[in-house]
């Protein structure tokens, strides 16, 4: 006798694998239009650019914060696929000149991301804490490259974990690039050079 349903689990599996496809689709062709100049991309645009229906596009996603949270995850990978870890032995012109060059090309990569969140993060919890999971992401970059230095300040470590974190995030950034016009190395030369003042400030500190 021949069991009916040998194949049901084939087929759940089947339809799982295209819904995440139809999600992922979606979730790239919101952060495709955002990178491509498009920072306030309707239901529409996002469904016609995936390839699927308006329906479709809300039936995966029940609304626009749940669209924010999965593309979200999507920046955090590209970001995290940038990440290398930068050991804490080696010396610090070289942790410093490392650390910046990174967050040069993470924050050049997120930009559009970026603005186009500046525009809709006071309407929208889920965009306020995708900006607080990066803050978190980055201050840990920080500890690991600057460990030592970080250790070294002793009570003045949060303050100076602070002042590292606001010179690095990408309200700075667009300052120097943005507001100021600057080009994506002259920025990182500025960059550089107050990272190295907070670090070698921190140093000079505790020998007094």
């Amino acid at each position: 006798m021949i069991d009916l349903d040998d194949d049901a689990p084939t087929r759940i599996d089947g339809r799982a694998a295209r819904a995440e496809r139809t999600r992922g689709a979606i979730v790239e062709a919101h952060l495709a239009l955002i990178d491509e100049g498009d920072l306030k991309p309707t239901g529409e645009r996002i469904a016609e650019r995936a390839g699927v229906s308006l329906r479709t596009l809300w039936t995966n996603f029940k609304d626009m914060e749940t669209l924010y949270a999965a593309t979200g995850q999507l920046v955090r990978e590209q970001q995290e696929a940038l990440f290398r870890p930068i050991p804490p032995e080696w010396p610090l012109s070289r942790r410093i000149a490392e650390f910046c060059t990174q967050r040069v090309q993470m924050l050049e990569a997120l930009a559009p991301t970026a603005r186009a969140s500046a525009l809709r993060e006071p309407f929208s919890p889920q965009l306020r804490r995708n900006r607080e999971d990066a803050i978190a992401r980055m201050r840990r970059e920080i500890e690991l490259a600057f460990g030592p230095e970080l250790v070294h300040a002793g009570e003045g470590r949060e303050q100076l974990l602070d002042a590292l974190t606001v010179a690095s995030t990408w309200s700075a950034w667009s300052m120097l690039r943005d507001a100021m016009g600057l080009d994506a190395e002259a920025a990182r030369t500025i960059l550089a050079r107050i990272v190295g003042a907070l670090l070698v400030d921190a140093i000079a500190a505790g020998l007094r």
